[in-house]
């Protein structure tokens, strides 16, 4: 399965102690790929400089980087589907370029997706995304 990881998710998923660290732990584990564009790398690695420090973001884009689990994709068009927080965008962009099952976020920005029909992005609430990963792990 691959997905993209919204930033404020990965950004809940990092802490050990933290409810949503599955998510984290399945990129680690291998249990699905998650696929990012340059964009996105920049961004997570800038928001995790801004909660951590720049050691720990640097580490974790290194480990994102040479992960088998995670790929990192070339957007060559922009969609533009996102218009009240246009820099969402670049996830939609890179879902739609990487082919993936859907986009993890829980911003509301996202729900302009649903009553787009072409091209069709899903998006999964962090919650659901949890429920998902339990239920394939039980199987």
């Amino acid at each position: 399965m691959k997905v993209v990881i919204d930033t404020n998710v990965l950004l809940m998923s990092i802490p050990k102690e933290s409810k949503y660290r599955p998510i984290f732990d399945g990129i680690i584990l291998g249990e699905y790929q998650s696929i990012i564009s340059n964009d996105i790398l920049l961004e997570y690695i800038e928001k995790l400089e801004e909660k951590t420090t720049p050691s720990i973001a640097r580490n974790i884009g290194e480990f994102l980087l040479n992960s088998r689990n995670v790929e990192q994709i070339e957007v060559f068009y922009r969609w533009n589907l996102i218009s009240k927080d246009p820099d969402d965008n670049k996830f939609v962009d890179c879902a739609i370029a990487g082919n993936v099952r859907y986009i993890v976020s829980n911003d509301k920005h996202f729900n302009v997706l649903k009553s787009i029909d072409f091209p069709k992005v899903e998006v999964k609430k962090i919650d659901d995304y949890m429920a998902e990963l339990e239920n394939r792990k039980a199987q």
